[in-house]
């Protein structure tokens, strides 16, 4: 699949440390790519990056099949929508004050406005104050000014962040919907459920390292998830020297795959040890990202 972002051993470095460190990225066209990882561990910093806000320290990004440089940057802008920190809007002025200084700004066309608007679901209420709009509508309105120029691709750095339940469900809606009218969208976020519920490709980001790159189900592949096996006896079993932790259904063991699965059973009927089940323990994303980024080590 052709790749909308790339990058080459992007590297982001301040006086007391490395905020993105020799990091390659590939975001492929027309889906939404998940960027996760923990507080701090350089997301904001590489989507800066990438929308030419920062410069990196060393590396090579690639935007849209073009190198991103103080050249190309004016040409490349255009096609490229963005949401980073606080949603923007002036607070006095009404949405759709707030889209025309969007339109004056980049020379659009009031067809652009009207359809950047009704693609948010905003049309309604364009004409109330920003600062009585909820959380979520000044979101969308964000994403409206995004959206507004038709951009290829939209870089948004949590864009879910602060909202309820019913505004959190709103912006997983519309970006699946504009994934699917072919728009590639590269979406950070704290909230793992969600981006669980939207993203196609994963990219997981801890001290600056990209950890893991890939879909849902390689990333779940690379992960073991406990085992537990239960038995009316389970001090019995923890007797045998198995490296175990006794709950009340049996014991669970971690880190076991299927041929060590295989013989641990066999220690345990072979001491005469009852087992009733013998099953996998399952695994969200939260539990495979915290395994992961809790070793700290790539995949």
């Amino acid at each position: 699949m052709s790749a909308v972002i790339t990058t080459h051993a992007l590297t982001k470095t301040f006086k007391t440390h490395t905020a993105v460190d020799a990091l390659d990225l590939h975001v492929p066209q027309g889906l939404v790519y998940g960027f996760l990882g923990p507080n701090g561990s350089g997301k904001s910093t590489t989507m800066k990056m990438l929308l030419g806000l920062t410069q990196p320290t060393s590396g090579d990004i690639e935007v849209l099949g073009q190198p991103l440089t103080r050249a190309s940057r004016t040409e490349l802008l255009p096609s490229i929508g963005s949401l980073i920190e606080a949603p923007p809007g002036y607070g006095h002025l009404t949405g759709r004050e707030n889209m025309r200084i969007v339109q004056d700004m980049l020379d659009l066309s009031t067809a652009q406005i009207d359809h950047a608007l009704a693609t948010v679901r905003l049309t309604e209420q364009q004409h109330k104050l920003v600062r009585n709009y909820s959380l979520g509508m000044k979101q969308r309105l964000g994403i409206a000014m995004a959206l507004a120029r038709d951009p290829a691709l939209l870089i948004l750095d949590e864009p879910t962040n602060g909202l309820d339940p019913a505004g959190i469900e709103e912006i997983r809606t519309l970006l699946i919907d504009l994934a699917g009218r072919g728009i590639t969208i590269m979406v950070s976020s704290h909230l793992l459920d969600e981006i669980d519920k939207m993203a196609s490709v994963l990219g997981i980001l801890s001290s600056g390292k990209m950890l893991f790159q890939g879909t849902r189900d390689q990333l779940f592949e690379h992960s073991v998830p406990d085992l537990v096996i239960e038995t009316p006896d389970p001090q019995a079993a923890h007797a045998q020297g198995i490296n175990a932790t006794l709950v009340p259904e049996g014991i669970r063991l971690s880190g076991i795959d299927k041929d060590q699965t295989a013989k641990v059973v066999y220690q345990l009927a072979v001491a005469g040890v009852p087992i009733h089940e013998v099953r996998r323990v399952p695994q969200s994303l939260e539990d495979v990202f915290m395994d992961l980024t809790g070793r700290g080590g790539p995949l």
